[in-house]
């Protein structure tokens, strides 16, 4: 596939067009990074409020009963609840326990404990556990292991 990108001061930012043969995985992977760099949620951190694209979370997580965005540097507080989130969430976002949402694409690494858990670890230092439940969809999602 040839990528041709055209560079004009002038035009809004509005439209991408995909050319290609037929459907594929990188067109779909293409079509949902597009989507996701133009979708922003709020987050928040101290006093501050912060806009964050989808794309740049490492995974949405609970704790203490608060649902927080895990960025590189940083994690923002959500004020919504982490069932409210999934729906606006694409293929690149796997769920891998009751309280942990990942994105696919910041998984660093995958480690086997010895009793028996997976340990998912992103590309920032964060690590969360796959549950039992979630193992199967997890291991579809990243075609076994």
């Amino acid at each position: 596939m040839k990528c041709k990108t055209i560079i004009d001061a002038s035009c809004k930012e509005e439209l991408v067009t995909i050319v290609a043969k037929q459907k594929s995985k990188l067109v779909k992977d293409i079509e949902q990074l597009v989507e996701n760099s133009s979708q922003f949620l709020k987050g928040f951190a101290q006093d501050e409020i912060k806009k964050f694209a989808l794309c740049d979370v490492r995974c949405f997580f609970i704790e203490a009963g608060k649902v927080y965005a895990c960025l590189a540097k940083e994690n923002l507080l959500l004020k919504t609840r982490l069932f409210e989130i999934e729906p606006l969430l694409n293929d690149w976002f796997v769920k891998i326990n009751q309280s942990c949402i990942a994105n696919v694409n910041h998984v660093k690494k995958f480690k086997a404990k010895f009793n028996g858990s997976l340990m998912v670890v992103f590309d920032n230092g964060h690590f969360d556990f796959v549950s039992r439940r979630q193992l199967k969809v997890v291991k579809e999602k990243f075609g076994g292991f």
